[in-house]
């Protein structure tokens, strides 16, 4: 056996097998298939072993020198100790077979030695973050919003009344697609209009009607209206002004507090609040930690593994589009457009399993438990959560990735600067 070094992560390893072995474990497997073999005049058992060769040999043979060939190649890479990553590139060596041997090389890449970079001088910034009684009170509003009743009213649409209207486009004095409707909802200054056409209905009652031109934007995304004027006749139905529940119990019910209990509703607002806080902090601590190590840490990448991270995002790419009914685009399939993305996973990957190897960073179970109990507080049934998640190995092993990188970023935090910087709740909760 000789091992050559390709290159940094490549190696050959010259192998042989003997020939006597070879045709012994030969003989040996068609005598079992001979056992068992149905020939058209023969019972079975008792096809003579000059047939069974003839039939069966060829295939034999095939699986015989692959299985000799691989553990041959199993135990040369446990004696060298190598860390073989991807799989091996097996050709036979012409003109190699001598003294009763077949002679074959096995080239494949190992993992690279990681060294983990210094992050002594990196700054990282920790965003802090209040959460008071101002926050709830605004998330209360949000709710409430999103609760929102509408009630006919006899006067004029105003901004955030909901009106009920009929309308007829046209261009040139035809009709254009998506330019009539009938009875058609709309909240006046939510935005889902253009500007233009929505104001027209603030000041209009129930009943009146009217016509007026509109010129559509230039980078409109129908073409074919971009940047032409047309002329449109509209009719009020309805006029409906927003109505807000009342903070009182009822509402509390409604949002999962069982007793109606104001002081408890915002507690669990509160709650909920710091544990989207908590979240994003640490997802952005996370991003930073994650770019910190990819700077400061250098190492080769085995080609194997990049080739196969590039086929998991392209899978993942093909489910998310199916599971979406959408077709894959033209270019959008290529292995080079995933290919930079799939380096920085292989690369974190590695130096992320280094960096818990060697500072014993692995998942505690009680550390499991307390993310599983955290991701189940925001559900109604929290027990029943917990159950489903330590009965589920998929979500446990998301569960343990997320415990695993939480460990790495506390032990990037002990050695790099951690800024803290105070930040507006409504400026992170908007950026994050």
């Amino acid at each position: 056996m000789q091992t050559e070094n390709v290159n940094p992560l490549e190696r050959t390893l010259n192998l042989a097998i003997s020939l006597a072995q070879f045709e012994a474990d030969v003989e040996s497997r068609l005598k079992k298939v001979a056992r068992t073999v149905k020939m058209q005049g023969f019972r079975p058992g008792k096809v003579p072993m000059k047939m069974v060769a003839q039939q069966y040999g060829g295939q034999v043979r095939q699986e015989v020198l692959g299985e000799l060939v691989q553990k041959s190649f199993a135990d040369a890479v446990q004696q060298q100790q190598f860390r073989v990553a991807g799989y091996p590139r097996i050709e036979p060596r012409s003109g190699q077979d001598e003294d009763g041997v077949m002679a074959f090389s096995a080239t494949f890449e190992v993992y690279p030695e990681v060294v983990l970079g210094d992050i002594s001088d990196v700054s990282i910034e920790r965003p802090v973050v209040a959460v008071g009684d101002d926050e709830v009170n605004k998330t209360l509003e949000i709710l409430r919003k999103q609760r929102v009743d509408y009630q006919t009213v006899e006067r004029a649409a105003a901004e955030g009344d909901r009106v009920n209207v009929d309308y007829r486009g046209t261009l040139d004095g035809a009709e254009f697609a998506g330019g009539q409707a009938k009875g058609f909802d709309l909240v006046l200054g939510e935005g889902r209009t253009l500007a233009d056409f929505e104001n027209q209905f603030v000041g209009m009652k129930a009943g009146e009607s009217k016509s007026f031109e509109m010129t559509f934007p230039a980078d409109y995304h129908a073409s074919e209206l971009a940047g032409k004027t047309v002329n449109f006749e509209v009719t009020m139905n309805a006029v409906q002004e927003p109505r807000l529940p009342e903070l009182d119990a009822e509402f509390a019910k409604n949002l999962g507090v069982a007793d109606g209990d104001l002081t408890k509703m915002r507690e669990e607002i509160r709650a909920s609040l710091e544990r989207e806080v908590r979240k994003r902090v640490q997802d952005r601590l996370k991003t930073q930690v994650m770019e910190s190590l990819l700077e400061a840490t250098k190492l080769d990448l085995p080609g194997a593994l990049i080739e196969l991270e590039i086929g998991r995002l392209m899978e993942q790419m093909r489910q998310s589009m199916s599971r979406q009914g959408v077709q894959i685009p033209e270019g959008m399939g290529s292995p080079d457009l995933h290919r930079d993305q799939a380096k920085r996973r292989v690369a974190l990957g590695l130096i992320l399993a280094e960096v818990v190897k060697s500072n014993q960073l692995h998942a505690k179970p009680e550390q499991v438990r307390a993310q599983v109990e955290e991701v189940a507080q925001s559900y109604e049934d929290a027990d029943s959560v917990v159950k489903y998640f330590y009965s589920n190995p998929q979500q446990m092993a998301e569960i343990e990735s997320l415990v695993l990188e939480g460990n790495v970023v506390e032990w990037a935090l002990t050695r790099a600067k951690v800024v803290d910087k105070p930040t507006v709740f409504d400026e992170f909760m908007g950026k994050a």
